[in-house]
C-alpha cells in the first residue's frame, strides 16, 4: 500500500496535470476555492445539517515527468470539506486522505463531455476558479448521470459553506471570500437548504464497475426530483398530431408548419423502462454488436473525430436490402452534438456532414442522412414500482411529398425508406432495453440512510486538524511512484394559463419614491430598435406572455402561469465586436451609462452576453427602472446581495420564435440558471448592476452558440430574464425584462476599442 502524504506534505503547492489533449498542460491548482483556515473552535459540523457525498471517480492528469495518468480515487464531500482517498474509508477504518481541502464560493465546475481514456469512455468534469482560471483540475465519471450528480454534490457543498458563514463563528473556520460579499440577508434561505439532512449519498458502484466497464450502462434506480412535465418555460409554436402508432411507438406530425413547403417535421415517441442515463449511453455507443440488436439501419458506425467532449463525427455504411429492391451499398457521414440540461434531459443533434478522412468510396453511394434530434428525459416511477422510466423522442425532417403519400396510403413506399427506418430506431431501442433487464435495474447510484457517526473519519477529527490545503490539491497528483499505475413529489405540473399582474412585479420597487419619467429617445445603442416584426437586424421588446413562470402556488402544485409585463424597461442594446471578452462594459466611454441621461436613471441592469467567436462579440442589454428597488425585496437582495445568491437565482428563458427547427432543439425552451451553467461576474456601482455572462466558459454553451451563429441571420430569438423564486413569500415570479433579437447580422457589430 502506498504511504499517504503527511499533513505537512499535503499542504505543499501542487500542480494540475491535464489529460486528453495533444500537448500536456500543467497549471498550478493552489488557491482555487478560497483558503480554509482549518477547524477547531468554530461552528460544529456534526449536526444534522451536514451533507455527505462519496463515491469513486477517476482523477486525470500528467505527472511530474510528463506521463498521463488516470487514477481511481474515492472522493468524499463532507459539508464544505473535500477528501480524496486511495481506498474506501468505510471499508478501511483509520485510512488517511491523500488530499483534502475546502470548497469555496469561487469554485466553478464544467461538464466538458465524453473523452476516451485508455480503453474506455468517461465523462469529465473540469474544476476552475472563476477569479483565476489558471487554477484548474479534472475528474471523470463512468456515466453522464454520475457526472451530473457530482455537479449537484459540489453545488450543495457551496451552499453548506454559505450557510456556515451566515452562522458566524471564529474567523479561522470561515472561508476566504471576497470582501464585498454579505450573506447575512440570505440566512433564512440557506438554513432551509441545510436543515435536517442526515443522508449519505453514494455516487458510483466502486472500482470493479469503473475498471471493467468505463461506459457502464447502469440505470439510476432513483428518480426523485423528476416530474413528468409536458410544457416548457417558453411557449412553442409546434402543434403535434399523432398519425400512427406502431408497436407502442407513437409517430407525430407537426401540423402547425405542414404547409410551409420546407419539409415536414415528424417525431416518434416512446416510454422506455430505463433511466435517461441508460438510454443515452445505448444511443451513444457505436459498438457494432450492440447496435445490431436494435438499429436496423446504422449498425456499422465508425468514429472519425471528436471535439470538445460534446461533438463528434461518425462514418457509417448500410445495405438497404430490406428497404429497396436495389442492393447497392450506401455510406454516410454525420456529426453528433449532445448535452445535458439542468433538469437532467439529454439532447442529441444529428447533422449530415463531410470529412476529409472519408472521401467518396468505390462501390458505395454516398447518402445524406436526414437531420434529426433525440431528447431523453426521466419520468416518475409508477406507484409501487422501482423501475425507472424515461421518455425518448426522436425528431426528424423529411420530404413532404413522400410523407403525405404515406399518410394517405398505409402501403406506400415510405415504409421502405431511410426516414422510416430512422423513426423505427425508437421502437428498436425500446425493445432492446426491455429484453435486457440488467440495463433496467442495475443502479449506478445508491442512496442510503445512515448516521453520521458511522463514517470512519469523523467531522470532529477533520475540523480539529489544520486544513491548509485547498481543494485544488485534491485534484492534483501525489508524488508517489504509483502514479504510473491504476489503483485497484409525485405530482403533475398544472398549467394555469393566467398571467402575473403588474402589481406582482411593481411590489419590488420602492413605492415611497416618486417615479422618474424614462424617455427612450434619450438613449441609443449600436443596435437599432426595430419598427415592426418584419424589420431585420434590430431588437424589439416583446411582452412576457410567451414565457411560463412560477405561479403563486408553485411550491404546492408546481403550477406555472404566463408571464406579465416586465418589471424593467429595455432602453437600448449594444452589439459590439471585440478582440477579447470585455468585462465592465458599463464603464466604457461609449456606454450609455456614461452619458448624463444614463447617470440620472434610478437604476439600470446591464446584461453583457459575451459571445465566443472570431472575433468575439458582446451583446449588452440595458434595462432601466423608474424607481430604486424596495428595501428587503427579492429584487433588492439580488441587486445588493452576494455573488452566491445571484448565481443561484439569475435565470434566463430562451425561445427561438422563428428559425431552423434544429436550432430550436439545440437552444431549447427550458429556463437556465446562468450562474450554474457558465461563469457570471457581477459588478455593482453607482446606479447600476452589470452581469458579465461568459458564454465561452462552458463547452456546451460554446457548442450551442456556434450553431446559433451559423443561422443567426435567419432566426428570431426571444429572451426573458428573471430572478428565480424559491420561497413562498417570493411567489409569484415576475419577469425582469425581455428582448427579441430579429435576424442579426454579424458584420453589423460595431468595433469597440478597449
Amino acid at each position: 500500500m502506498d504511504a499517504s502524504p503527511s499533513p505537512s506534505s499535503s499542504s505543499s503547492p501542487s500542480t494540475l496535470k491535464k489529460v486528453g489533449s495533444e500537448r500536456s498542460e500543467v497549471s498550478t491548482m493552489s488557491g482555487l476555492l478560497g483558503l480554509g483556515g482549518g477547524g477547531g473552535g468554530g461552528e460544529d459540523q456534526r449536526g444534522s445539517s451536514t451533507f455527505e457525498y462519496f463515491g469513486w471517480v477517476y482523477h486525470l492528469g500528467v505527472n511530474s515527468i510528463g506521463h498521463e495518468y488516470c487514477h481511481l480515487r474515492f472522493l468524499f464531500i463532507r459539508g464544505k470539506y473535500v477528501e480524496m482517498y486511495k481506498r474506501d474509508p468505510h471499508e478501511n477504518p483509520g485510512i488517511k486522505p491523500i488530499r483534502r481541502g475546502v470548497v469555496g464560493p469561487t469554485l466553478m465546475l464544467e461538464e466538458v463531455g465524453r473523452r476516451k481514456v485508455y480503453y474506455g469512455d468517461v465523462y469529465v468534469l473540469r474544476f476552475f476558479n472563476r477569479l483565476d482560471e489558471s487554477k484548474k483540475g479534472e475528474i471523470a465519471c463512468a456515466t453522464a448521470g454520475e457526472a451530473q450528480k457530482w455537479l449537484e454534490a459540489f453545488d450543495q457543498a457551496k451552499q453548506q459553506a454559505e450557510f456556515e458563514l451566515t452562522r458566524g463563528g471564529s474567523a479561522r473556520n470561515k472561508l476566504n471570500m471576497e470582501t464585498e460579499l454579505n450573506l447575512d440577508v440570505h440566512r433564512p434561505r440557506v438554513r432551509r437548504y441545510a436543515s435536517g439532512l442526515k443522508k449519505l449519498i453514494r455516487i458510483g458502484q466502486g472500482p470493479e464497475t469503473l475498471l471493467c466497464q468505463s461506459s457502464s450502462l447502469g440505470a439510476n434506480a432513483s428518480t426523485d426530483g423528476y416530474f413528468e412535465r409536458d410544457i416548457n418555460d417558453a411557449i412553442e409554436a409546434y402543434e403535434w398530431k399523432c398519425v400512427r402508432t406502431i408497436n407502442g411507438v407513437r409517430i407525430f406530425e407537426d401540423v402547425a408548419n405542414s404547409e410551409s413547403g420546407k419539409g415536414v417535421i415528424v417525431k416518434a415517441v416512446a416510454v422506455i423502462d430505463a433511466s435517461a442515463d441508460t438510454a443515452f449511453e445505448v444511443l451513444l455507443n457505436l459498438g457494432r454488436h450492440q447496435r445490431y440488436e436494435w438499429d436496423m439501419l446504422t449498425g456499422d458506425l465508425e468514429l472519425l473525430d471528436s471535439y470538445d467532449g460534446h461533438l463528434d463525427v461518425v462514418y457509417g455504411t448500410f445495405d438497404p436490402r430490406y428497404l429497396t429492391r436495389w442492393h447497392s451499398k450506401r455510406d454516410f457521414i454525420f456529426s453528433r452534438q449532445w448535452f445535458c440540461g439542468q433538469d437532467g434531459t439529454y439532447t442529441i443533434l444529428h447533422f449530415p456532414a463531410v470529412h476529409k478522412k472519408k472521401p467518396p468510396r468505390s462501390g458505395y453511394r454516398r447518402t445524406k442522412i436526414n437531420p434529426s434530434t433525440w431528447e431523453i428525459r426521466n419520468l416518475n416511477t409508477s406507484m409501487g414500482s422501482n423501475t425507472p422510466r424515461c421518455l425518448v423522442t426522436q425528431m426528424l425532417e423529411i420530404n413532404s411529398a413522400g410523407w403525405c403519400r404515406w399518410k394517405k396510403n398505409h402501403c406506400s413506399k415510405f415504409e421502405k425508406s431511410v426516414p422510416y427506418a430512422l423513426l423505427c430506431q425508437v421502437g428498436g431501442l425500446k425493445e432492446y432495453i426491455g429484453a435486457n433487464p440488467a440495463l433496467k435495474f442495475e443502479s449506478s447510484t445508491t442512496v442510503i440512510q445512515s448516521k453520521l457517526s458511522e463514517v470512519s473519519v469523523s467531522n470532529a477529527e477533520f475540523e480539529e486538524s489544520e486544513v491548509k490545503d485547498e481543494f485544488y490539491d485534491a485534484m492534483s497528483a501525489d508524488s508517489s511512484s504509483s502514479d504510473e499505475e491504476l489503483d485497484n413529489k409525485d405530482s403533475k405540473l398544472n398549467l394555469a394559463l393566467k398571467r402575473t399582474s403588474a402589481a406582482d412585479a411593481n411590489k419590488e420597487l420602492d413605492s415611497e419614491v416618486a417615479p422618474v419619467m424614462i424617455d427612450p429617445s434619450q438613449f441609443r445603442g449600436s443596435l437599432r430598435n426595430g419598427k415592426d416584426e418584419a424589420d431585420t437586424n434590430c431588437w424589439t421588446c416583446p411582452s412576457g406572455t410567451g414565457f411560463m413562470i412560477r405561479g403563486k402556488n408553485y411550491l404546492k402544485d408546481n403550477s406555472k402561469v404566463m408571464g406579465g409585463d416586465p418589471l424593467l424597461k429595455l432602453i437600448a442594446v449594444d452589439w459590439f465586436k471585440v478582440d477579447k471578452s470585455l468585462d465592465r462594459i458599463a464603464l466604457h466611454p461609449r456606454s450609455l451609462l456614461q452619458s448624463q441621461a444614463g447617470k440620472k436613471l434610478p437604476f439600470v441592469l446591464v446584461i453583457n452576453l459575451q459571445v465566443p467567436a472570431k472575433p468575439n462579440y458582446s451583446l449588452a442589454l440595458y434595462y432601466a427602472s423608474d424607481r430604486p428597488a424596495k428595501p428587503g425585496s427579492l429584487f433588492a437582495q439580488f441587486v445588493d446581495g452576494s455573488d452566491i445568491f445571484r448565481d443561484a437565482r439569475f435565470k434566463l428563458i430562451p425561445s427561438i420564435v422563428e428559425g431552423y427547427w434544429m436550432v430550436k432543439r439545440a437552444v431549447g425552451t427550458k429556463a437556465c440558471l446562468l450562474g450554474k451553467a457558465v461563469t457570471c461576474k457581477y459588478f455593482r456601482q453607482d446606479n447600476f448592476l452589470e452581469i458579465d455572462v461568459d458564454i465561452g466558459s462552458s463547452s456546451v454553451a460554446r457548442s450551442v452558440i456556434g450553431l446559433v451563429l451559423g443561422y443567426v441571420t435567419s432566426i428570431v430569438v426571444d429572451l426573458a430574464i428573471l430572478i428565480e423564486a424559491k420561497e413562498e413569500a417570493e411567489l409569484p415570479e415576475y419577469i425582469l425584462g425581455t428582448v427579441r433579437l430579429n435576424r442579426l447580422k454579424l458584420d453589423s457589430a460595431v468595433r469597440l476599442e478597449v
